[in-house]
């Protein structure tokens, strides 16, 4: 009897292997019926791929015979007009071919007529040669003819050419400068009077006359011999501590005491008066009292300087320059004050600063500074501009001020209005008349050489100094100097004056040409 499980599997695995039979026999109905329809698809798929192309073969047959016929109509174009620019190109060519040719006969026109002209020059300069020559023998027998009739040589009559030649331009020369100088001068004395007249007129200054001695009364003769002390002991302690000669001689009830430095005469003038009063005359009292007397006298110095500056109106001066300031007023030149002529200087700056427009503070400073080395210039080398200069900087003035310092004897050029006045307002203020004396000898050598100058040239005949030298009258000879010649002359001898003289003010030349004739009646 058989297993009924064999009989379950058996009757499994036919199961399984119908189903495998008929899911085998289905995908292949399946596959058939897919590649049916794939084939179906791709069928028409070809078909309409072949309608596509037939189409598009036939759109492009068009677009080709369609291009051909733009191609050829473009290029039919392009022909007519390349024919047409190029009929355009042959007629310029033509029109510039008849142009050139036209040109050309023209030139050959000019080269003839250029030709025949060289031809023609060529005859006129053997011509002109040919005449070249013969004026040439004709200007040699004139100028015999002329040598002979005039009695003069070519060289002679070149001579006597250049000298009226000569002569005409210094008459010009002569002309222009007078006339320029006419019109400088008025238009300069126009403006320059009304300043300095003004400036001068609105500062009222003292007249001065100091010397280098000053005098001390005594109450009676019997102090000479107490001055003088035993054996000059108190007449040597005086004159060592203060540095001043005493002269004790017989001028009645009077010392004088003389220096150069007015500081030092002053110390002793001081201690002397103290020592008279105090009636205690002895070394020991004189060198007590001279100190006493050096502190009295720079005090004063300081406060000299302070009312200085008061007075002209500066501020801010270093204390050093108002104490140098202050020493000024023991400082003489030519008799004048030094402390009162660098303030009329400051003043008369100012003034002409207004006058022109520039700032008065500065111009005042300049003007009260300018001499400031003269304070000290017996101790230190160098003039007192120099040493003035130095001190402006030393101190930090600014430099229109040291200009007006350093230009105000012309040693250098002014480089500021400010300079130029301060040079104007120094040369008012010593020039005036009482600011300054001079000694004799000093004035007579000006005057020699102020005449010795004007007779060094040439036709002059005599010369003379006179207005206390503000005036220099030159006679010349008539026959040796031309009117013309004396404007130059009178020039002339201005700037020698200026260039070899030293002199106050201004000194006026005046050239004299006069011709006499002189008969007498029998």
């Amino acid at each position: 009897m058989i297993d009924p499980v064999i009989i379950i599997i058996i009757a499994a695995v036919v199961v399984v292997i119908a189903c495998i039979v008929t899911a085998v026999i289905v995908s292949k109905v399946a596959v058939k019926r897919y590649v049916e329809s794939e084939n179906k698809k791709i069928g028409d798929a070809e078909s309409r791929s072949r309608k596509i192309i037939d189409e598009a073969i036939k759109t492009a047959e068009n677009k080709k015979r369609e291009a051909l016929l733009e191609a050829k109509e473009e290029a039919l174009k392009n022909k007519n007009e390349i024919e047409r620019e190029s009929k355009e190109r042959r007629a310029e060519i033509q029109r510039y071919e008849k142009r050139v040719l036209s040109k050309e006969e023209a030139l050959d026109k000019k080269v003839e007529a250029v030709e025949k002209k060289e031809a023609r020059l060529s005859q006129k300069e053997a011509d002109y040669d040919k005449k070249l020559k013969e004026l040439e023998v004709l200007k040699n027998s004139h100028l015999k003819e002329l040598e002979k009739i005039s009695q003069l040589t070519r060289e002679q009559a070149r001579e006597f050419l250049l000298k009226s030649v000569e002569d005409d331009i210094k008459h010009d020369a002569a002309v222009m400068i007078k006339e320029e100088e006419r019109r400088a001068k008025e238009e300069a004395d126009k403006r320059a009077r009304g300043y300095v007249v003004d400036a001068i007129q609105r500062c009222a200054a003292d007249h001065f006359a100091e010397s280098t001695i000053s005098v001390v009364q005594l109450p009676n003769d019997d102090m000479k011999g107490r001055i003088i002390g035993r054996e000059g002991r108190n007449i040597r302690a005086l004159e060592t501590l203060t540095g001043v000669s005493l002269i004790v001689d017989d001028t009645p009830e009077a010392v004088v005491l003389s220096s150069f430095d007015g500081v030092r005469r002053e110390i002793a003038r001081l201690a002397i008066e103290k020592l008279i009063v105090d009636g205690r005359i002895h070394p020991a009292r004189i060198e007590e009292t001279v100190e006493k007397a050096k502190v009295e006298v720079e005090s004063m110095i300081r406060e000299e300087g302070e009312a200085a500056c008061l007075e002209v109106g500066v501020q801010g001066l270093h204390p050093e320059l108002i104490r140098l300031l202050g020493r000024m007023k023991f400082r003489t030149s030519y008799g004048q004050n030094g402390l009162k002529h660098s303030v009329e200087v400051a003043y008369l700056a100012g003034l002409l600063a207004s006058e022109v427009g520039v700032d008065v503070r500065t111009a005042k400073r300049a003007g009260l500074l300018h001499d400031i080395g003269k304070s000290v210039d017996h101790e230190m080398e160098g003039t007192h501009v120099q040493i003035g200069t130095e001190l402006c900087r030393k101190y930090k003035e600014n430099d229109i001020i040291i200009n007006a310092v350093e230009a105000h004897h012309g040693d250098v050029e002014p480089k500021s209005l400010i300079a130029v006045i301060v040079q104007a307002a120094d040369t008012i203020s010593a020039a005036r008349p009482g600011a300054r004396r001079e000694t004799l000898e000093t004035y007579t050598n000006r005057l020699k050489q102020l005449e010795d100058i004007s007779n060094s040239f040439k036709g002059v005949d005599k010369s003379f100094a006179i207005q206390a030298g503000r005036e220099l009258r030159v006679m010349v000879v008539p026959e040796k100097v031309s009117d013309d010649d004396m404007v130059l002359m009178a020039r002339d001898i201005s700037k020698r004056i200026e260039e070899e003289l030293k002199y106050p003010g201004q000194i006026k030349v005046n050239v004299i040409r006069e011709s006499r004739v002189t008969d007498y009646a029998k």
